[in-house]
């Protein structure tokens, strides 16, 4: 079963990369969104895989060829019925305004129901942050 949390997570990162069918296959009909990290306000008010999938292309146009990679061990805690949580650090590379590459590292916690991911907690310091791997 932990098997199952750690691919459940690299769904996610490969929606985040711009596989956004993944949403269909991996999001709960309705869900929580909790990012904690500056200029995330806008994700307080997305609740479902469509608006979440054009968000996430919205990032794509912001920020062309950002890629977003796992990171560290991760967190896993799930029973028989796939209900449980994962976590993990992640890390996010882009190309910056001015050319220069922008590093950018947090940690999402995943909460799934019945194999769908029902909540999600991320957490960076956003651009200006710092990356820790």
């Amino acid at each position: 079963m932990r098997d199952f949390g750690i691919t459940l997570f690299d769904e996610w990162t490969a929606m985040w990369n711009g596989d956004l069918a993944l949403a269909d296959k991996i999001m709960a009909p309705e869900f929580t969104l909790r990012y904690a990290q500056p200029g995330a306000g806008d994700y307080d008010d997305i609740h479902d895989p469509r608006t979440f999938v054009a968000k996430i292309a919205e990032v794509h146009e912001q920020r062309p060829g950002v890629r977003f990679t796992p990171q560290g061990e991760p967190v896993v805690e799930i029973d028989d019925t796939r209900t449980g949580f994962v976590a993990r650090p992640y890390g996010a590379a882009f190309t910056g305004p001015n050319g220069e590459q922008v590093d950018v590292s947090g940690t999402d916690i995943l909460r799934f129901t019945a194999g769908l991911i029902t909540e999600v907690w991320s957490v960076s310091g956003g651009v200006a942050g710092r990356s820790y791997y």
